[in-house]
């Protein structure tokens, strides 16, 4: 008799028990390095708005029980050429309705400085992507430095510690990952959770290249590379992931949905697609023994 097929188990979280959760950790960090709050890029997507959301909801707590020694968090929205204006607008919003202090900086100015010293970094979309993130990461920081504040990152589990969809310089150059643990599919719930729920569906994009959305480099979304991920997590080989019950309709759904989407498929096979994904895993692994933040532990239960 065959042995039935082990089921891939994903995540579920009590909201409330998880925001405290990172809200605690946040405080911890902030704290311990003795700042006066922290820094976020805003950039108008579901996870720095998360982000910001519950480093205001900790810091306001704080607030209310040592009044003498407040903390902050600010935004900074710090746009290039490559961004499409509803981000800015989506990021003001954010600030505004949390009521922080928030600052809009165009970049690009910058960016164009650097024909000066890289011009071969200014040739390709990819490059000049990666440059673009990295003058972000070093404004964020000076910010950061002449307030005392932290800088403190948005990544989510998916994108910074499964395919490694970020700039190791960039966005990854941060003092903290409070949303490190949480998968994109449960980041968009926290962000409903805590009142943003017109943000919650936002399609992802890195804002780093004119159209450019994670789907379309990525070729599927992260609620299925969570999938195939978690599949991994729990023991199941990539030649097993590739043949999954769970896997395989769900993957022929993503290759149709791009195909439609762009008119050419990025991936013909559920076998091609499953090994990209794991390939970007084990970068991801990489890079996160350079670059490799503190993430706020959080109470998550497998269903």
């Amino acid at each position: 008799m065959t042995a039935p097929e082990q089921r891939i188990k994903l995540a579920k979280m009590d909201p409330k028990q998880v925001a405290d959760e990172i809200g605690d950790f946040i405080l911890r960090k902030v704290l311990e390095m003795k700042k006066t709050g922290g820094v976020v890029g805003l950039s108008g997507g579901v996870d720095s708005t998360c982000v910001a959301a519950l480093a205001k909801r900790a810091f306001d707590r704080h607030n209310a029980e040592h009044p003498k020694h407040p903390l902050e968090v600010v935004g900074y929205l710090l746009p290039s050429n490559t961004n499409h204006p509803k981000d800015a607008e989506d990021g003001l919003k954010v600030a505004t309705r949390l009521e922080i202090r928030h600052e809009v900086q165009s970049i690009e100015a910058i960016v164009e400085a650097f024909k000066t010293t890289n011009p071969e970094a200014l040739r390709h979309k990819y490059h000049r992507g990666n440059l673009t993130s990295e003058i972000r990461a070093v404004v964020l920081h000076t910010k950061a430095a002449t307030e005392n504040k932290a800088v403190i990152g948005t990544g989510n589990k998916d994108e910074d510690y499964g395919v490694a969809y970020y700039t190791l310089f960039g966005d990854g150059a941060v003092h903290m990952s409070p949303i490190g643990h949480l998968p994109k599919r449960l980041v968009r719930k926290m962000a409903a959770y805590l009142g943003f729920d017109d943000l919650s569906g936002r399609v992802s994009t890195a804002g780093l290249e004119p159209g450019q959305t994670s789907f379309k480099d990525l070729g599927c979304d992260y609620e299925f590379a969570e999938v195939v991920l978690n599949g991994l997590d729990q023991g199941l080989p990539a030649e097993e992931l590739a043949i999954h019950h769970q896997v395989v309709p769900y993957a022929r759904q993503q290759m149709e949905k791009y195909e439609q989407w762009y008119g050419t498929p990025k991936f013909t096979s559920v076998e091609a697609l499953v090994s990209d994904i794991v390939k970007r895993h084990e970068i991801a692994l990489l890079k996160a023994e350079i670059v490799n933040p503190d993430i706020a532990p959080i109470t998550l239960m497998l269903e």
